[in-house]
């Protein structure tokens, strides 16, 4: 007999203890689950047959939650703006250009130069390696 859980029951549990250098993790998180076995590559070491799942990760891996950053003013609009400069494409070209004047002036035609005229296709590190031989 199939019983549904409810959200409340549908819990995230991570376990670990002085002794032992594993911690696991148990959870019904899709994401999480996705997360572990996909990213992480873990495998469940056990399904409770209701969507739970448990995994087992170096007691290493797991990091005590941080303290919220506390910005002032000036600071987030420092980080504000240089967001707005990295999203904004015509900021990005004077700032290229900027750079490729002062390579130009001290190597003549780098390697950054010239990994901008690359077109990439499927595997941008074959078509790297290919063109970087050609050059030689």
């Amino acid at each position: 007999m199939s019983r549904k859980l409810s959200n409340y029951e549908k819990e995230t549990i991570i376990n670990f203890n002085e002794a032992e250098n594993v911690a696991t993790i148990f959870t019904y998180n899709k994401s999480w689950q996705k997360h572990l076995e996909k990213k992480l590559g873990l495998k469940p070491t056990m399904d409770n047959g209701y969507g739970g799942k448990e995994y087992q990760i170096p007691k290493k891996r797991i990091r005590p939650p941080r303290a919220p950053v506390e910005l002032s003013a000036e600071a987030r609009a420092k980080l504000a703006d240089r967001l707005h400069q990295s999203r904004d494409p015509a900021s990005q070209n004077t700032k290229l250009q900027a750079k490729s004047k002062t390579k130009k002036q001290n190597k003549g035609n780098t390697i950054n130069q010239q990994l901008r005229t690359i077109k990439w296709h499927k595997s941008p590190q074959s078509d790297l390696k290919g063109y970087l031989e050609s050059e030689r």
